[in-house]
């Protein structure tokens, strides 16, 4: 491959009235204001648009099947539904997120060594023909560039292709919340009855209002852990990170904080949702460990592969917390 150096330039409803008897609902003003904004033409801002658009109505559709078809109170049928998408659609792109990455890990050895022969290449061409320094690193860039990309096309492991899962995951996150919105302010209704006036009773514990906001503050504080438990995780299986995976680190421990004061202002429906999320999640990230599952995904084994995961990741909390602690002290 190498003996040979190519120089070659390289996307309305209508807003009903809950029905007679609903309870008004325990949202501040600024959490309804943009279901009355919307006037009978359907005219208003981008989020009233979102918020009638075919894909929240699918996921309105989702929870009303679910909440029908299970019987369950609306609680049950907010975590059912999580944990069925998160399983059916989530995992699997998890898996094969996995199943990319660990393929282009097992090519790094092969890039290394292609970069090692083509700079000692470039070296002796550049000598021969005079270039200067930046048109011999220009060359080498331009041709290990190429060099790489063949290598994940013969392999079919392009890394790009183990994005799918965010594209994914993330619109989908976006439409159910803005659905349980809708549930919970009254601006969706189904066969004549109010799914918000059923909200209202359809909670459990602490919050038995779904429509009202969590002001115990417990499952907006418990999105929050979960949320830096999986950023975590995530930052311990990386050993060596470069100067902007540790910002991307940071910046991802900051959104989690801040999503705790953000649940807080929204209804105990999208709040619940968002904690099974963040529990599938991290349920999800434990699974993708574990050597048999991986084995049964048929991810290839990798040199950063371990048979104790688990017993790895509770021994490298502990490290953490030791040496921030010999820190303190």
């Amino acid at each position: 491959m190498l003996c040979r150096l190519s120089v070659r330039w390289l996307r309305p409803r209508p807003t009903l009235a809950p029905a007679g008897g609903a309870k008004s609902s325990a949202l501040p003003l600024w959490a309804v204001a943009s279901v009355s904004a919307v006037g009978p033409s359907g005219a208003g801002g981008w989020y009233e648009a979102l918020a009638t658009s075919a894909p929240v109505q699918s996921a309105e559709d989702v929870l009303l099947f679910a909440h029908t078809a299970s019987g369950l109170p609306w609680w049950g049928s907010i975590l059912l539904t999580t944990v069925a998408l998160r399983g059916a659609v989530t995992l699997p792109l998890a898996a094969y997120q996995h199943y990319i990455l660990a393929k282009v890990e097992n090519l790094q050895p092969e890039i290394k060594n292609i970069a090692r022969h083509l700079n000692q290449e470039v070296a002796v061409r550049a000598h021969q023909l005079g270039w200067s320094k930046r048109v011999a690193r220009l060359t080498y860039l331009k041709t290990m560039r190429r060099l790489v990309a063949e290598l994940y096309v013969r392999d079919n492991c392009h890394p790009f292709k183990a994005t799918v899962l965010v594209w994914i995951q993330l619109p989908m996150w976006i439409f159910m919340s803005i659905a349980l919105r809708n549930f919970s302010t009254g601006a969706a209704h189904s066969e004549g009855f109010s799914v918000q006036e059923q909200l209202t009773t359809g909670g459990v514990l602490w919050f038995h209002d779904l429509t009202a906001l969590d002001s115990t503050w417990i499952l907006p504080v418990s999105v929050g852990v979960i949320n830096l438990l999986i950023v975590e995780i995530f930052a311990l299986q990386k050993l060596g990170k470069s100067r902007f995976q540790t910002y991307i680190t940071h910046f991802v421990r900051a959104v989690s904080v801040l999503m705790i004061p953000i649940a807080a202002t929204v209804p105990s429906s999208i709040a619940l949702y968002w904690l099974c999320s963040s529990f599938m999640g991290l349920s999800q990230n434990l699974l993708l460990r574990s050597p048999r599952f991986r084995q049964l995904c048929r991810i290839p084994l990798t040199k950063l592969d371990s048979d104790t995961p688990y017993r790895d990741l509770l021994a490298a909390f502990h490290s953490k917390i030791i040496s921030r602690k010999s820190r303190t002290f």
